[in-house]
């Protein structure tokens, strides 16, 4: 377990396989621990913050190398955002024996100040009546975003999503283009047009509409990486991140899932000012290629890339080529500014 508790334009799709390779002091949202862990480069400090949306609280985690000193320069923040099924521990898994899962570790080594947090009603974060969806999940990161400015002293955020958690960080970019930087839109869907996914996930539509929550148990957390092409990710990281999903229980919000198969879409590309790197795994059945070159084209930014990765599904953090992810993340968050404009 990886968290520690006291822890195109049609002319830029790159094609993958050319790339080489509640509690505490709510009030104030503040920190309630710190730990540390050695990496290979250096030591990994992290820490737990809260949020408050109203009267919710809302967990957060940050890593970094080093403990913050004052005085000392901010680094880059890059703010994880989780999907549907999961929590953001997510981003942050270890499975000993099976090479490095943890983004959060990865990205801290190259300099990243990283954050994520547990939306309503997943994970440490508050339980409420309401069903998570989109619009909630960018008001989870509207309260976040407050936080990290005041611990880190940055006004703008680059931000990863994977799966709805890049609806929420899409949707997010839109209504408070002042915070977001960069943004990383991985297992992204705009229309939902022809994606097998959302087609049978559409069956369970009445049940969505009626229901606030929906069963997530073992099997299911398993078919999030077999469901497109078994064989993608590791079986190993898979079970360790069942393990840490269910101590937070059997049952997940239904908000985005509803959102996915009746509201789509929910983020408008030509409201999206940010630079934007669109991620798909190749076998994603969450949505086409033709449904992501409409998003792509309508992108007012003209720094933006579309990648596809090779023999990868819908989990990118899972994937067993999750290291082509960071490698297409780590190069577009570290883009030179251009000369000429």
């Amino acid at each position: 377990m990886t968290h520690r508790d006291p822890l195109l334009a049609r002319r830029t799709v790159i094609k993958g396989a050319g790339l080489g390779l509640v509690a505490g002091t709510l009030a104030g949202a503040s920190a309630q621990s710190a730990v540390a862990a050695t990496s290979e480069t250096g030591e990994i400090w992290s820490s737990e913050y809260w949020a408050k949306k109203g009267d919710i609280p809302l967990w957060m985690y940050r890593k970094r190398l080093g403990v913050p000193k004052p005085g000392e320069p901010s680094r880059p923040v890059l703010f994880f955002v989780h999907g549907s099924s999961v929590t953001s521990r997510v981003f942050d898994l270890h499975v000993p024996g099976h090479g490095e899962y943890s983004a959060m570790d990865e990205f801290a080594r190259h300099g990243f100040d990283c954050w994520t947090m547990d939306h309503e009603n997943y994970g440490k974060s508050g339980r409420t009546s309401g069903n998570s969806d989109i619009a909630s999940g960018v008001e989870d990161l509207k309260a976040a975003a407050e936080v990290v400015a005041r611990e880190t002293g940055r006004q703008k955020f680059h931000f990863l999503g994977e799966s709805s958690g890049a609806l929420r960080a899409g949707a997010y970019a839109m209504v408070a283009p002042e915070r977001a930087d960069r943004l990383v839109l991985a297992a992204f869907t705009y229309k939902g047009e022809g994606s097998p996914t959302l087609t049978k996930r559409a069956e369970q539509l009445a049940y969505f509409r009626s229901h606030n929550m929906r069963k997530r148990d073992r099997d299911m957390i398993r078919s999030i990486a077999t469901r497109d092409r078994p064989g993608t990710s590791d079986p190993a990281a898979v079970e360790v991140l069942a393990d840490v999903e269910m101590q937070f229980g059997d049952q997940v919000p239904t908000g985005t899932y509803l959102d996915m198969t009746a509201n789509l879409p929910v983020v408008d590309p030509r409201k999206v000012l940010s630079p934007v790197l669109l991620v798909r795994g190749e076998y994603d059945g969450i949505a086409t290629v033709a449904d992501l070159e409409e998003f792509y084209n309508l992108l007012p930014n003209g720094d933006r890339q579309f990648i596809i990765l090779p023999g990868t599904a819908h989990s990118v953090a899972l994937a067993a080529n999750r290291q082509l992810f960071w490698h297409v993340t780590r190069a577009f968050l570290t883009m030179p500014t251009p000369i000429a404009t």
